[in-house]
């Protein structure tokens, strides 16, 4: 393998050349190369002017993130950026695509900046809860300002070019040349006009005067509630303070250590973990949706209700020809009136111009009749979760679609395999569950069975990308990953009502914990009658009269949720106002004494574990069945489809962060105080626990992960 970082002569300027697919990372051998080729070109007398150049799509796209979750290795990105910038010759970065991260803090060490129309320069580190650490909160206040400087690195966003150049980020804009060439051709101009190396520690802060004193106070203040909890934040602001306090090089070493504390810090390892096992949540199927996918343009949804026309609209914005089909004229006409309220809404926010909206609507079209999918590359049904409709619609598909053609039911319980059977052709076939709302959620969990055909996975997974969504491929289960945990979730939340806990303070109290919404509340957002219904379905429910009793108790009274504007909440107004209601109280005492269950004192503390403990068991148990394939895939489910809070990393992850052997130990009192029914620690748990081993990096099938 060739060295990731080479120099390359082009006269009398030097090209220092970083090639490390896929984004020029700056791993340790690229910082090592780094140093060796500044080094080099600067001491070379026939050497006038550097190039700095990323090969590939990007320049270069941050750190390695692997790296950091060991101590640092020699040389430091701060100590090769600071002999960069001191170069007694111009250093001129040729920028195209991504400059992210310690990418774009090695474009400010460099003393001129061009760059191509296809930028994106930013500081993303925050939404790991990590800062610049290598030079960004010293030298881009020095270059744009302190406020803007702070925008940019709380923010997390990035620049395009017109944005960095207006900004003084970037000196010229590459026109229709190659970053390279452009970068080449500005070198010349600088040598031939004689122009001396700029570099960004000289420059004085724009607001020196005011910044400490009036500006970050200020800012801090401002700042939303969530940014002001924020260790990586506040490490931002501190490092700034610094720039304008201290000299260079000190500021410099104190930007080094806040990095350090907030990279061993668990809320920047929960979302390092997080942000890699999204990109592994594909596993195999990711090369093989790359290489063995069925090409797809005309995709059909089947059911024009709210999920299949929020896929149908996700659909038509990727670029795909939609075919919405409902058999219902009322419901057809709805659906597709959804879609345009969809594309509308996202016109108003400026995610898509006029123009592009209007090809939307040009891309789908409604019918009523399932022969209309006779050339459809990829047919999902969305219908009501019943197995037998289901089966009866993909008996239809099965002699109506063309040969290839792959049929995903987005059924979010069900038996895929049964489904599959029903349509003669069950290799075509796989589960596709979209979260709703579909065109918002990013997740997609993808259902293998044993007779889905490979190139049928790969398809799945190719166009869920596509959609800019994430997939996640799991096996067949009732429930699949996220549901199946979600009833061992919900279920305790059902048991304490009945205890005596109301339903208010379970959402409190899960809210505090971190997640988007206690479950309650999202109980009544969904429909409680949905839930109903799919427990109907599943035919190895537990037999208790308690489980979900307090859910099925509000159906059979009418209260179905928001919709009926009544559930475990009432809802007031048109804008549908949350209020606890004293009625849902006196409900579940009243059945709660018919079913005999005593009621008990419950302390926020045992409110978190239980529902929390009993997810984190229930993962452990499909991981074991090999239901889900990762711990990691767990984790990307939870946290992009339930809300579970990204700052841990995910029920696996935080398992891990809590200790194994703590989560034993509290199962094993919870089995004490409210019986062994659904207590019993998991097998794989207890084994990688007495391993020392790990969930969240455990794989099915391989070994405990350590």
């Amino acid at each position: 393998m060739s060295a990731p970082v080479r120099v390359e002569s082009a006269g009398d300027i030097a090209v220092i050349v970083v090639e490390s697919p896929p984004v020029n990372a700056l791993s340790q051998a690229v910082r090592a190369g780094l140093s060796a080729a500044i080094e080099q070109a600067d001491r070379d007398p026939a050497v006038r002017a550097i190039v700095l150049h990323g090969a590939g799509k990007a320049f270069m796209a941050g750190a390695d993130l692997r790296e950091l979750e060991e101590p640092p290795k020699a040389p430091l990105l701060k100590d090769v950026l600071t002999r960069l910038e001191s170069s007694a010759k111009p250093v001129i970065a040729a920028l195209h695509g991504a400059v992210l991260g310690g990418g774009a803090e090695a474009a400010l060490a460099c003393h001129f900046r061009c760059a191509t129309s296809d930028l994106q320069l930013g500081f993303p580190e925050v939404k790991l809860a990590l800062l610049p650490g290598a030079g960004g909160t010293v030298r881009l206040p020095r270059l744009v300002g302190v406020k803007k400087a702070l925008d940019l690195m709380i923010g997390g966003g990035s620049l395009g070019l017109q944005e960095a150049l207006s900004a003084g980020l970037v000196d010229r804009a590459a026109g229709d040349e190659d970053a390279r060439t452009a970068a080449l051709a500005y070198a010349r101009e600088i040598l031939e006009r004689g122009i001396g190396v700029r570099r960004a520690r000289d420059r004085v802060i724009p607001e020196s005067g005011q910044a400490k004193r009036v500006l970050i106070p200020e800012y801090r203040a401002a700042l939303p509630r969530a940014a002001r909890g924020s260790q990586a934040v506040e490490r931002i602001l501190q490092s700034v303070e610094a720039a304008l306090e201290l000299p260079f090089e000190a500021a410099l070493e104190q930007a080094q250590a806040a990095f350090q504390e907030c990279r061993i810090s668990s809320e920047s390892r929960a979302l390092r973990h997080l942000f890699l096992a999204e990109r592994g949540s594909g596993g195999e199927g990711a090369k093989s949706a790359r290489d063995t996918a069925r090409p797809v343009v005309r995709i059909g949804v089947v059911g024009a209700g709210t999920m299949g026309s929020g896929i149908a609209a996700a659909c038509a914005q990727a670029g795909f020809s939609v075919v919405l089909v409902d058999a219902a004229p009322a419901a057809l006409e709805a659906g597709l009136r959804r879609v345009q309220s969809i594309t509308d809404s996202a016109v108003k926010k400026g995610r898509i111009g006029p123009e592009e909206a209007r090809a939307v609507a040009a891309r789908l079209r409604g019918v009523g009749d399932l022969a209309a999918l006779c050339d459809a590359d990829l047919i999902i049904e969305a219908i009501i979760e019943s197995l037998a409709a289901k089966q009866t619609v993909f008996e239809q598909l099965g002699r109506l679609a063309k040969p290839g053609a792959v049929l995903a039911t987005n059924t979010s319980t069900l038996d895929v395999e049964a489904i599959g059977r029903a349509s003669g052709r069950a290799a075509d076939v796989v589960g596709m569950h979209f979260f709703s709302p579909a065109h918002v959620m990013r997740l997609v969990e993808i259902v293998r069975v044993r007779d889905s055909a490979p190139e049928a996975i790969a398809t799945a997974l190719a166009v869920t990308r596509r959609l800019g969504k994430t997939g996640v491929i799991v096996g067949n289960a009732f429930g699949f990953v996220g549901n199946r945990m979600l009833y061992a979730y919900g279920r305790e939340k059902e048991l304490m009502m009945l205890e005596g806990v109301e339903p208010s303070r379970i959402d409190q109290a899960l809210e505090n914990f971190g997640m988007a919404m206690g479950p309650n509340a999202v109980g009544d957002l969904a429909g409680l009658d949905i839930g109903v219904s799919a427990r109907r379905e599943w035919k190895e429910r537990p037999d208790d009269p308690r489980f979900f009793r307090v859910s099925d108790l509000l159906v059979e009274h009418g209260r179905l949720g928001q919709k009926s504007g009544a559930g475990f909440y009432r809802y007031v107004g048109p804008e549908r106002r949350r209020e606890i209601d004293p009625e849902v109280v006196e409900l579940i005492r009243a059945e709660a004494s018919r079913l005999g269950v005593p009621r008990r004192d419950v302390a926020e503390e045992e409110i978190i574990a239980r529902c929390i403990y009993a997810l984190i068991n229930e993962g452990a148990r499909l991981l074991e069945a090999g239901i889900a394939r990762s711990g990691a895939d767990i984790d990307v489910i939870w946290c992009n489809g339930y809300g579970f809070p990204k700052s841990r990393g995910g029920p696996m992850f935080h398992a891990d962060t809590v200790g194994l052997s703590q989560i034993l130990r509290l199962i094993g009192r919870y089995r004490e105080a409210v019986g062994p029914r659904y207590w019993s620690p998991a097998p794989l748990l207890e084994r990688l626990a007495g391993a020392g081993g790990s969930l969240s990096g455990y794989r099915a099938g391989g070994q405990p992960a350590t």
